[in-house]
């Protein structure tokens, strides 16, 4: 492939990816107005934001199978025009409901395309620099840009109605898909890679009832026979799914891929860092409206130093880390992140400054980590296992946003739930703002000034315990993959050391 057509191939997969991952947060600072304008409960919109990650997560495998066997660009090209379709299906949503579906539709679309960008990348790239610094350039805008996605959804939402969030993919969608048809190369299918039907279905069934389990059991009301009874499906159905990989000679999963610890490290970070960093964004946009007022643009402006420094962190650990060695980079960057967020936990009612400060540095270090371990799962196969790698590395990101959003949104209500305390002065019931934020908000536009203000005070109090837990949540996650990678390198190194041999 000519110089200039493999970096444009670069900028238009990397323009498909933006809309993707922009999709998975930019409805943060969104969730207000259309918790209103759609009369959304505290469930229908956990179910807003999640349902593009669920379905996302279940679908990403399959459909890098499917890129493997008729080709990465064929697939890429008809995501493109099924996530634009979707797009303006959820723009103009009159119900959650249909928001919800529409949701689904553009997590069809989107699973359709990621896998495929990074196998484009790993395939169209030959030169190992250029790789690398291709795959930093990928990483910095899958991290960089589901930190962007409150910014720029509280920019739309200044000027207009929620809706614009998604219409404003549509002409994206269009000039992406124009480019695409001239840069992006054709690939050759490989039609031995069979698709497994029913592996699909067991390994989607799976994922989602896991993450519906955890919903359930964190969540402000929660019922623990149905979520002992999803966790059951769960289960059931992930091993379903490996007893039937096990027996093909064509598995969906490779999983002797997860015998190399670079790539195992990087699906893990992955997973947990993200976990992390939409639960951060998540409560922290929802605080900023909810409890301190701010508008969205407002709120998406004040989130910004995260993104920013994410985007920078990407191409910084494309030129870095192979001088530093990844084990360092990855053990720097993740220290540095668990630091910010511990810093954050304890820092809520600090100067707007200070949380700048420490936004900026979470960002610059999971952005650094996300990209060494993106770089070490790719380069750790053979082009061959491309699309699966892929598939498996996108898997991490959706899984992890899904989990994230799952376990620290819920736990997020739930912790409202049970700290918030009516007031005993309120002359009029108001026992359904302890539902959520919103719920209390609402309510209160229907009372008077001094119940209201009342009202407002109690839910905001509530909401800052809960913000705060969040925050120790998302610092406990940063930790434990910190152990993990520690762990696994030293276990690494004495692998090395016994297979020299005596001197």
């Amino acid at each position: 492939m000519l110089f200039a057509q493999r970096w444009l191939m670069l900028a238009v997969v990397s323009s498909a990816l933006l809309l993707i991952v922009v999709d998975m947060t930019v409805l943060y600072t969104a969730l207000p107005a259309l918790t209103r304008d759609l009369q959304a409960s505290a469930t229908e919109k956990l179910w807003i934001i999640n349902a593009y990650q669920l379905v996302a997560a279940g679908l990403l495998l399959p459909m890098g199978v499917l890129g493997d066997r008729y080709g990465h660009r064929r697939l890429f090209l008809a995501g493109l025009v099924v996530f634009g379709l979707a797009s303006l299906l959820a723009a103009f949503s009159p119900s959650p409901a249909w928001l919800i579906s529409a949701r689904v539709c553009l997590a069809v679309g989107a699973a359709m395309m990621m896998p495929a960008t990074l196998a484009l990348i790993r395939t169209g790239f030959s030169d190992e620099q250029e790789r690398t610094l291709a795959i930093g350039i990928w990483a910095a805008v899958s991290g960089g840009g589901m930190a962007l996605g409150p910014v720029i959804g509280g920019v739309i939402l200044e000027y207009f109605w929620w809706g614009a969030v998604f219409l404003v993919n549509v002409p994206v969608v269009v000039v992406a898909l124009v480019m695409a048809v001239r840069y992006v190369p054709v690939s050759a299918p490989d039609w031995s890679r069979p698709f497994d039907l029913l592996a699909s279905a067991q390994i989607m069934v799976g994922l989602i009832a896991a993450i519906m389990a955890l919903k359930e059991a964190c969540g402000g009301h929660p019922d623990y026979v149905l979520a002992l009874s999803e966790l059951t499906v769960a289960v059931v159905a992930i091993l379903l799914f490996l007893r039937h990989q096990r027996a093909q000679q064509e598995p969906m999963i490779d999983f002797r891929l997860f015998r190399s610890a670079p790539f195992a490290n990087g699906f893990v970070i992955a997973l947990v860092t993200t976990s992390a960093i939409v639960g951060v964004e998540l409560v922290t946009t929802q605080r900023l409206q909810l409890v301190l007022g701010f508008s969205p643009l407002q709120a998406g402006l004040y989130i910004l130093p995260l993104p920013l420094s994410a985007l920078v962190a990407g191409p910084l650990a494309g030129v870095l880390a192979p001088r530093i060695g990844n084990r360092r980079s990855v053990s720097a960057a993740m220290i540095l992140s668990l630091m910010a967020a511990l810093a954050l936990a304890l820092s809520i009612s600090a100067p707007m400054w200070w949380q700048l400060l420490l936004l900026a540095l979470l960002g610059l270090g999971i952005g650094f980590a996300m990209t060494v371990a993106s770089t070490a799962m790719m380069f750790s196969v053979v082009p061959e296992k491309a699309g699966m790698a892929a598939s498996l590395e996108e898997v991490s990101y959706e899984l992890g946003a899904a989990f994230g959003i799952a376990l620290l949104g819920s736990l997020m209500t739930a912790v409202y739930t049970s700290a918030f305390q009516l007031p005993a002065a309120l002359t009029v019931p108001a026992a359904h703002a302890a539902d959520s934020i919103d719920a209390a908000l609402m309510v209160a536009r229907g009372l008077p000034a001094g119940d209201a203000g009342l009202l407002i005070q109690a839910a905001g109090a509530a909401f800052d315990q809960a913000a705060q837990l969040v925050f120790w949540t998302a610092a406990v996650l940063v930790l434990v993959c910190l152990v993990w990678v520690l762990i696994a390198d030293r276990r690494q190194s004495q692998v090395n050391s016994d297979q020299q041999p005596d001197q």
